[in-house]
């Protein structure tokens, strides 16, 4: 009896057992074709690449292979000189950003709840949205120098305008039905406008958010390449007129990191903020 029941016991332990290796192997399996499904390309032009040169496919001293570009870019972050880059590349990015936030979403706000001022300055911004900044570069280096200010403000004018048409367009889109009920129930205008109109705006905004992240760093690489001695953009001119192609490839890298970075981070605080919208749906 003893033993029957010893037995029993081992099997019910391998059974167990059993169960749960299958349940980790269904969900190994499971991410591994979820990573495949989405980065399988990825993985698959990474790879191409770094064999290409030892096949001769492309040239190496034009077109390096990533693990190259890694070992330039740790190099270049190990030894410092990319870190301080960074620094000031984001310091640039960050104080124009958040400008044109602290501009742009409140006077988007303002604008998109009296209609006949937005109907007065719409054809003005419109004008002034279809500038290139770019274009305006040698006016602000006139105006203000060729110090940080033409920079950050050059990076400033790009990003205002997302921001600012995004957050109209919020506003403009809010469900009259739903300020008319809040007004009806007896909410006060300012209870109206935190209550029902800013978190209906919410996703609208982040919207203009994400855009403007990106535009600022765009703008930010082309105001360091054209006036500017520092910053991942300068690096990668500098890299580019001294032959260094992997460190050039790495600032490159470096830059696309930094867009994904703020990306994400945004698209983290909308799915907190924004919960009942379901942006992810």
């Amino acid at each position: 009896m003893a033993l029957e029941t010893e037995q029993q016991g081992i099997l019910q332990s391998y059974r167990e057992t059993h169960f749960w290796q299958s349940r980790l192997a269904r969900e190994i399996g499971e991410l591994l074709r979820g990573f495949l499904s989405r980065f399988g390309l990825l993985v698959a032009f990474a790879a191409l690449w770094q064999i290409s040169p030892s096949l001769g496919w492309i040239n190496p001293a034009v077109l390096p292979p990533p693990d190259a570009i890694l070992r330039a870019l740790w190099n270049g972050i190990s030894g410092g000189p990319l870190l301080r880059d960074i620094a000031i590349s984001l310091e640039r990015a960050g104080v124009a950003f958040a400008a044109a936030v602290a501009v742009g979403i409140p006077l988007g706000l303002f604008m998109g709840q009296i209609r006949i001022i937005e109907r007065s300055l719409d054809p003005i911004l419109q004008l002034f949205r279809q500038t290139s900044a770019l274009a305006l570069y040698p006016v602000f280096i006139l105006l203000l120098g060729l110090g940080e200010a033409s920079k950050i403000f050059v990076i400033f004018w790009a990003t205002l305008f997302p921001i600012l048409l995004a957050t109209i367009g919020g506003v403009k889109q809010v469900d009259p039905k739903l300020v008319e009920m809040a007004r009806v129930y007896g909410a006060r205008p300012l209870t109206v406008f935190r209550r029902v109109v800013l978190p209906a705006a919410l996703p609208q905004i982040f919207v203009g958010l994400r855009l403007s992240a990106t535009t600022s760093l765009l703008l930010l690489i082309a105001a360091e390449m054209i006036g500017a001695n520092s910053g991942v953009g300068f690096q990668v001119m500098n890299a580019q007129y001294n032959f260094q192609i992997p460190l050039m490839f790495a600032a490159i890298l470096l830059l696309a990191v930094l867009g994904l970075s703020a990306n994400f981070i945004l698209d983290a605080v909308q799915a907190r903020l924004c919960r009942w919208s379901n942006p992810r749906d």
